[in-house]
């Protein structure tokens, strides 16, 4: 039990609780898009649930740590011409970021020609059941990264007890999880209301698509760089959002 109080584990709680959120953006985004298309009544259930199951995953991974490890290490096949040996987790990685690259694309298509970017275009389509699978497929994606991530920066190693760590990364990551569920639902209204800034959740869908892809040929992208390009871009279309406020007050005005 002292080891949970400890300098050391605190730090690692902290520390880890605030990578767990900046890695949770993805999903909370694509969870966002999806619940979108859903009647209004059923948005908050699907967008829980989908955390819910986040949570529930990254946990049930943990326990099975052993296992997610060796899922980089089951050689499947090879890519001669990238010199790449594609492993389980790459294959899941490769796939996940090819459903993103489809799913986002699927969903500009969709709403430049169903709605042209009005506001409510394509809502109400999409089944509740068939969401929430969509979220508990990417959900799975996300956690392997997610769970690995907290294996890195806790290092068991350094513990002398096995529950210890495991605690302090499932303590984590409830608390992350709890922390996109409280911002999940302001999200998804500012996205639904913003017809641009919901093409830009769609264009980070794609980007993050291709992260995946890149991790699962071995080409890893600094995740700092993704970071700050999504960063800049919000930045941007909150600064257009406010001209377009500002200017549509005075045509009121005048």
């Amino acid at each position: 039990m002292d080891e949970l109080f400890a300098a050391q584990a605190l730090m690692a709680f902290a520390t880890l609780t605030a990578l767990e959120i900046v890695l949770g953006v993805d999903n909370v985004v694509f969870i966002a898009v999806l619940s979108g298309k859903l009647p209004e009544a059923q948005r908050p259930a699907a967008r829980r649930t989908g955390l819910l199951l986040a949570a529930l995953g990254r946990t049930a991974l943990l326990i099975g740590i052993a296992w997610v490890i060796s899922l980089g290490e089951a050689h499947l096949f090879s890519v001669d011409s990238l010199d790449v040996d594609v492993s389980v987790k790459d294959l899941i990685l490769l796939l996940g970021g090819l459903f993103l690259l489809a799913k986002g694309t699927w969903e500009i298509h969709e709403t430049l020609d169903a709605g042209h970017g009005e506001h409510g275009a394509g809502e109400g389509k999409a089944g509740f059941a068939a969401t929430i699978c969509q979220i508990v497929l990417l959900d799975l994606v996300f956690s392997i990264d997610s769970v690995l991530t907290a294996v890195g920066m806790v290092r068991p190693e350094s513990y002398t007890t096995r529950w210890a760590p495991l605690t302090i990364m499932i303590a984590a990551i409830v608390v992350a999880i709890s922390v996109m569920i409280a911002f999940a639902s302001p999200l998804s209204r500012f996205i639904q209301n913003h017809p641009t800034m919901k093409m830009l959740a769609l264009a980070f869908l794609l980007l993050i698509g291709v992260v995946l892809i890149a991790e699962g040929l071995h080409l890893h992208i600094p995740r700092g760089y993704i970071y700050f390009a999504m960063g800049f871009s919000l930045f941007v279309e909150v600064l257009n959002l406010k001209i377009v406020k500002r200017r549509r007050r005075k045509q009121a005005a005048a």
